[in-house]
């Protein structure tokens, strides 16, 4: 299998490159870096440099949380109507220019454009959602058991946060972190990854054009991202850390925001087990299988990572999945026909690649695909492999690729051993048709999302997160906002005991 790539850049996507800021917004202003360094944006379908933007240090990173700290007083008592307001203007905006989004983002990570739409619309949505739970987040007043005194409780603002995203969702990832801070009255430093910060520039200029005061959302692009953020996370300035990344990054950020006894969110690595019982609808479940692991490439942390498949019907889903898996169209993201994507980079690609060497030479078997895809970018073949062996390392490293490992089981507690066998506990996917089990799969999965009979569980109203080794705290829905807030009890005497 080959891929043909076009390799020149067209006059759309370069005029959209033109608007893409460059510098660091630093306190409302674009500015270069202070070390006057810069790196460089890659097309993953072609290697080839997209945007060359300024690379923050640490006196960058110290300018931006001045910037933050600065104002936090001032935006955490702006009413939150305001901040709604802004939130719903914002929504609109990325909602009218969704295609330059979509492009953007089809540009710098390689998602084709379908794919990038939805990430767009979804996106939005936490915009919207939050706007509207801006003005929702109500305290309560009452009276003590008592009924001496008055128990007055309110909400307030964290402070000064550091949000660091990942490179797989450039928009969705801001959105959901940026939305419920701004909600919530929190001033915020953003560092986006530099594989693809070019979507945040770009979203970042949309939140001052939609009202956002200067200092209130900083961003700063850096290719050293820990020496940028160490000091950061170290000052006592900053009061909230919202991280989504990898399990073993997350853990040292865990180790050093301690030190501040910071508020952490973590959104770290997943490992989810994909179910398929004897009695599911089987063209659903391919169906979901094929959601479930195939978007974005599989480079998601709510990708179905270990098909655990009843052994009556290993066979015919493998077949069947394998059918659709074959029939996906890989080439560059901005090509109509174009399915899948290349991966982020050179070395996600050999990762896939080597496990599924792993795989295949301790006995497992490719039912379709199982090897790179030949041409420029990091492309690799939708991937369907079966006779997978429990223990192998593809089962236990998150696969971030379009690559899915087949497992059998006999009875429903072997399925539940199977799908608990990991460090790992963020999303899950049960196919069966029998309500019951599907109940019984949620009590005894130890994952923070599941989808029945779904493939695909992410939604602004949804409190995404996961349990175990897969972080801490929750994204979006009602829970969102509360990650940045804090409680404060006020006391006072019974207006009867004056």
């Amino acid at each position: 299998m080959t891929v043909t790539a076009a390799t020149e850049l067209s006059e759309r996507e370069l005029a959209l490159l033109a608007e893409v800021p460059t510098g660091l917004l630093i306190a409302g202003v674009w500015r270069p870096a202070a070390s006057g360094k810069t790196f460089d944006v890659e097309d993953p379908s072609t290697g080839k440099v997209l945007l060359t933007l300024a690379d923050a240090g640490p006196e960058d990173g110290a300018a931006a949380l001045d910037a933050a700290v600065a104002v936090q007083d001032e935006w955490a008592a702006t009413a939150p109507r305001v901040r709604a307001e802004i939130l719903r203007r914002a929504f609109d905006m990325v909602i009218a220019r969704a295609d330059d989004f979509a492009l953007l983002m089809t540009l710098e990570m390689g998602k084709p454009l379908a794919e990038a739409r939805g990430e767009v619309t979804y996106g939005a949505e936490f915009l919207r959602w939050f706007s509207e739970e801006a003005v929702r987040s109500f305290g309560r007043f009452s009276s003590s058991p008592e009924g001496t005194s008055r128990l007055l409780v309110q909400k307030k603002p964290v402070g000064p946060c550091l949000l660091i995203t990942p490179w797989n969702f450039p928009l969705a990832m801001a959105t959901r972190k940026i939305a419920p801070a701004v909600a919530a009255g929190c001033t915020m430093v953003l560092k986006p990854a530099n594989l693809t910060p070019l979507t945040s520039q770009l979203f970042a200029q949309i939140m001052m054009d939609a009202g956002l005061p200067a200092g209130v959302l900083n961003v700063i692009a850096t290719s050293t991202a820990g020496e940028v953020t160490g000091p950061l996370i170290k000052d006592n300035r900053l009061r909230k850390l919202s991280f989504t990344g990898s399990t073993p990054v997350g853990r040292r950020l865990l180790a050093d925001a301690s030190q501040n006894v910071l508020r952490t969110s973590m959104e770290l690595g997943g490992n989810a087990p994909f179910l398929v019982f004897a009695d599911a609808d089987l063209d659903a479940a391919v169906d979901g299988a094929m959601a479930a692991k195939m978007r974005n490439m599989g480079e998601a942390c709510t990708a179905a990572n270990r098909f655990i498949v009843q052994d009556t019907v290993a066979d015919e889903f493998a077949a069947k999945f394998a059918v659709k898996m074959a029939a996906m169209t890989t080439g560059r993201g901005t090509e109509p026909d174009t399915k899948v994507g290349p991966l982020i980079d050179a070395k996600s690609r050999d990762k896939v690649h080597s496990l599924v060497s792993d795989a295949l030479a301790d006995g497992a078997s490719a039912v379709t695909g199982g090897a790179p895809v030949d041409g420029p970018g990091y492309f690799y073949q939708p991937t369907v492999l079966k006779g997978v062996e429990p223990g192998a390392r593809i089962l236990s490293e998150e696969i971030f690729g379009p690559v899915a490992p087949i497992v059998t089981f006999k009875t429903e507690d072997e399925a539940v051993a199977l799908a608990n066998d990991t460090e790992y506990g963020l999303a899950s996917y049960v196919f069966t048709q029998n309500l019951n089990r599907g109940l019984r799969m949620a009590d005894r999965l130890e994952v923070g999302m599941m989808g029945l009979n779904a493939g695909v569980i992410s939604n602004a109203a949804a409190p995404f997160g996961g349990v175990k080794q897969s972080g801490m705290g929750r994204e979006g829905s009602v829970e969102g906002i509360a990650e940045y807030q804090y409680i404060q009890y006020i006391g006072m005497p019974s207006p009867h005991n004056a």
